[in-house]
């Protein structure tokens, strides 16, 4: 019972991941879209909505960027032990390890 309430809370917080990062993108754009169509009308143009969008796009990617280098930053995870770094840096990463692997084939 109790694995079955940490497997939902895991979909859903991947859920609500999801969700933030389209959130995260789509906003921007609509805005500045939204922005870049009144402001063609106010003036009578009609290229202002696209080099604003391409800023809210932009912006967006900058949002998603910046969210997911926080999700993957291991600044805050427990420092290893300077033995155990040594170990690992003799052994080398697991692609180092694969990529070795497939040259060897």
């Amino acid at each position: 019972m109790k694995r079955q309430k940490d497997n939902n809370r895991i979909v859903f917080q991947s859920l609500a991941m999801i969700m933030q990062f389209g959130l995260n993108m789509l906003v921007p754009i609509g805005m500045m879209s939204a922005l870049g169509i009144w402001l063609d009308k106010k003036l009578g143009t009609s290229w202002i909505m696209i080099i604003l969008f391409l800023v809210g796009a932009v912006a967006g990617g900058q949002n998603i960027y910046q969210m997911a280098k926080r999700l993957c930053d291991t600044s805050d995870v427990q420092k290893v032990p300077k033995e155990q770094d040594k170990i690992n840096d003799k052994k080398g990463d697991s692609c180092e390890n694969n990529r070795d692997a497939e040259k060897g084939k």
